[in-house]
C-alpha cells in the first residue's frame, strides 16, 4: 500500500515525540498487536569532545539509566580505560542510579558525570545532586580543567568551557539528516549503513584537525622567517 510522507496507519508504530523532562522515568516503547516489525527505541553513541565516534549502540526499549550504564561499562570496563567527564544530558540520573546500585564505588576512582551545557539548563535548580556534582561549569573552582578564563578584544576576562560538551548532540543532527533511509533498512543494512557513516564522520574530523595543525605549523614557520629576515 502507498502512503503519503508523514501519514501514519493503524498499524504502524506512531510517530510522536519522545521528548521526556529529565527528572521523569523513560517509558518503555510499547507496540500494538498488528503484525509490523519492532523497532528499537534509538541509537547512542559516544564520541570525544572533538567530534571523533567512539562508540555506538541500539537501545531496544529505552534510554535508561541501566542501559546507559550498561552501555558505558562495555565501552570502559576497567579503570585505567575510563575518561575523567563523561558528559550525558541524564547525568544525574545515571550517578542516582549508579549509587544505589553500588558501581558508583568503581566510577568515583576515576569519573566525573556531567550535564552537557544544552541540557543544564533546563534542569531543575533545586536538584541538588545535579546541581552540585553534575554541573558542566561550576564557578567555585571545584573544576578547573572544565573552566578556563579567556580575554575578549578588550582585554576584559570571561569563564569559557574549556571543552565542547555538545559534540554528541552535534553528531546526532548529523546522524538525523539519515533518518528516513536507516528506517527502511533492515538490521543488518542498519549496522553497516551507520557504521560506515559514523567512520566516515571520523576520517573526516581527523583530516580536519590535521589540516588544522598544518596551517599553524605554516604560520609558525612563517613567523620564524620574519623573524630572520629582520
Amino acid at each position: 500500500m502507498l502512503r503519503h510522507t508523514g501519514e501514519n496507519l493503524a498499524w504502524q508504530p506512531t510517530t510522536e515525540s519522545r521528548t521526556q523532562p529529565h527528572d521523569e522515568p523513560m517509558p518503555e516503547v510499547t507496540h500494538s498487536t498488528y503484525f509490523t516489525p519492532n523497532r528499537f527505541y534509538c541509537v547512542e553513541t559516544i564520541c570525544a569532545p572533538c567530534g571523533i565516534v567512539v562508540a555506538w549502540a541500539k537501545f531496544a526499549k529505552s534510554e535508561s539509566p541501566t542501559n546507559i550504564l550498561a552501555f558505558l561499562e562495555s565501552v570502559y570496563p576497567t579503570e585505567d580505560s575510563r575518561p575523567d567527564y563523561v558528559c550525558i544530558d541524564k547525568a544525574c540520573q545515571v550517578l542516582s542510579h549508579s549509587i544505589a546500585c553500588g558501581s558508583w564505588n568503581e566510577w568515583s576512582k576515576s569519573t566525573c558525570f556531567i550535564v552537557d551545557s544544552y541540557h543544564y539548563i533546563n534542569h531543575r535548580v533545586t536538584d541538588f545532586l545535579c546541581r552540585k556534582w553534575c554541573n558542566p561549569a561550576p564557578l567555585d573552582g571545584s573544576a578547573p580543567n572544565l573552566v578556563i578564563v579567556e580575554h575578549n578584544k578588550n582585554g576584559q576576562a570571561y569563564y569559557k568551557c574549556a571543552f565542547n560538551t555538545q559534540a554528541c548532540e552535534q553528531l546526532n543532527a548529523w546522524i538525523g539528516g539519515f533518518e528516513l533511509i536507516l528506517r527502511r533498512m533492515t538490521v543488518g543494512n542498519f549496522n553497516w549503513f551507520l557504521h560506515s557513516m559514523l567512520f566516515y564522520h571520523t576520517q573526516m574530523v581527523l583530516e580536519k584537525q590535521q589540516q588544522k595543525v598544518d596551517r599553524n605549523e605554516s604560520s609558525s614557520d612563517d613567523d620564524d622567517s620574519d623573524v630572520d629576515i629582520y
